[in-house]
């Protein structure tokens, strides 16, 4: 499908795009995702038919802006906060000639990395909802969609949405980059899991991280979700007390839930360290995102996860 040619058309027309290929239709959400009687209650809705003044990206593009929703995608999401980062490789996928405000036609494209070349997906703006809820992720703030459009052309590309649920970081991050991933197993971590995370960090690596866990999803008392994908958004090296110490910033794509171990939000590890620091490093906000010790780190996750375009 040609996006620039369909978009064409459709203004020519007066018309709003109604794709084809991923029907606003139960066969583009998957028949077990949901129970039946839910999936006949799915309700498709454009963005223009939620808002008023719906934008496509808002003041940029954060991974504050995603929510997820009733789909067990975090492992796409984990990777797409760790893309939102990285705006060299962000502009690959999210097309800057598109939006709400001109040429709007109902039609949007993201390119996505597949067997070694860039897929260009086109889909139409209709989005599913069912008891009035977003079904898929969600925008933080209400009327920014990039999010949930870009979700809906992964679905497509993976079949639907359905497919979503359940999935690896690792691919997601090479599907982000068409770049080299790595990993490392947290329960017998190389001797300079410090050094790595620092240079990962220094040369602009897309980072990830999971969780060990059989059930997906369930919320220990010290915050962390087991069977989960978290997006590693920063690691740094401080002043504390009278020697250093290495910290890992953490975001859980939930877009809430949040350690509550040493050096979480609130804790007292802070008061330690010299205002200049926690200033500019600590966010005490209910926004998912949390730093941890390095060796906190180890002993709650599983698997680090690392992404470039080269190894």
């Amino acid at each position: 499908q040609d996006f620039r040619d369909l978009r064409a058309l459709c203004l020519s027309q007066g018309l709003l795009f109604e794709d084809a290929t991923f029907p606003a239709h139960i066969s583009s959400i998957g028949p077990t995702l949901l129970p039946e009687e839910k999936l006949r209650k799915i309700q498709w809705k454009r963005p223009t038919e939620l808002q008023k003044n719906p934008y496509l990206i808002r003041d940029g593009v954060s991974r504050f802006d995603i929510m997820q929703g009733a789909i067990g995608d975090c492992w796409m999401l984990a990777a797409l906060g760790s893309l939102t980062l990285r705006k060299h490789f962000l502009e690959n996928v999210l097309p800057k000639d598109q939006g709400f405000q001109d040429d709007y036609a109902g039609i949007f494209h993201f390119r996505f990395w597949q067997y070694g070349e860039w897929v260009d997906v086109v889909i139409d703006d209709r989005l599913p909802f069912l008891n009035g809820k977003y079904l898929s992720v969600h925008p933080r703030t209400s009327n920014e969609f990039w999010p949930s459009l870009l979700e809906k052309a992964y679905a497509k590309l993976q079949g639907s949405y359905q497919n979503l649920s359940g999935g690896y970081l690792s691919d997601a991050l090479v599907d982000l980059t068409g770049g080299i991933q790595v990993q490392f197993s947290l329960k017998d971590p190389p001797p300079d899991l410090e050094e790595i995370l620092k240079a990962a960090d220094k040369s602009r690596c897309l980072m990830g991280c999971s969780t060990s866990g059989q059930s997906r999803n369930i919320e220990l008392r010290n915050g962390i979700v087991q069977g989960h994908a978290y997006t590693i958004t920063g690691t740094v090296k401080i002043p504390y007390k009278n020697g250093w110490k290495h910290i890992i910033r953490i975001w859980n794509p939930w877009g809430r839930g949040e350690w509550k171990g040493p050096w979480s939000d609130d804790s007292p590890q802070w008061d330690h360290v010299e205002p200049k620091y926690r200033e500019t490093l600590l966010r005490n906000k209910d926004d998912g995102e949390f730093w941890m010790s390095c060796k906190n780190f180890q002993e709650h996750f599983s698997r680090l996860y690392i992404c470039n375009n080269t190894p």
